[in-house]
């Protein structure tokens, strides 16, 4: 035997992905991961681990199609780019994935998790901000945005209105009020 995994570790991944981004980490049992994966226990352990593991592996999994995401949006502009990462969010209806932001939901049962889920927590948000910040330094340098403007402040702003984005559809938000709250929050872009 070659000691390698005699299973696909992406379905798996991605099965397993889609129960703590259902159900939370705190929630989502070993029972419900075996279930969704079609592995047994001794192999979910001895593959990545414990529950941790396999939750790092897919928050890594769920955070690298996000940043793809975001960075694959194409507009003439910065500010162009702001705007197409939040409308590239709205979620069609009805919708083919849950609702919701593993990242954000991750954030939040930030007590729930290991140190090392934790960090990876911060850190995916951490990177989703600076994807923000890096366009609104392209636009202080391209003179979209005035070169004493608060990227710090705005990749935090249009960071939450991209959760909100996510999130707000749990609430009863529909893809109308979604682009009637981008339309506002691209009024908040300041004018140069």
């Amino acid at each position: 035997m070659s000691g390698k995994p005699q299973f696909d570790e992406a379905a798996v991944i991605d099965a397993a992905l889609i129960v703590f981004w259902r159900q939370g980490y705190a929630a989502a049992s070993i029972s419900d991961l075996t279930e969704a994966t079609g592995l047994s226990r001794s192999s979910i352990y001895q593959r990545f681990g414990d529950k941790d593991g396999l939750f790092r592996e897919a928050l890594a999994a769920y955070t690298r199609r996000v940043l793809a995401r975001m960075n694959g949006a194409e507009a003439p502009s910065a500010r162009g780019a702001v705007e197409a990462i939040l409308r590239g969010f709205v979620p069609e209806q009805p919708m083919s994935r849950p609702a919701g932001c593993l990242i954000a939901r991750s954030c939040v049962e930030k007590g729930e998790l290991s140190a090392e889920g934790q960090a990876a927590a911060l850190q995916a948000a951490a990177d989703q901000r600076q994807i923000f910040a890096a366009l609104l330094r392209q636009a202080i340098a391209a003179g979209e945005l005035s070169r004493d403007a608060d990227v710090e402040a705005l990749a935090w702003y249009y960071l939450g209105v991209l959760q909100a984005v996510l999130n707000f559809p749990n609430a009863g938000a529909d893809s109308s009020a979604l682009h009637h709250m981008i339309d506002v929050a691209m009024m908040a872009w300041p004018r140069r």
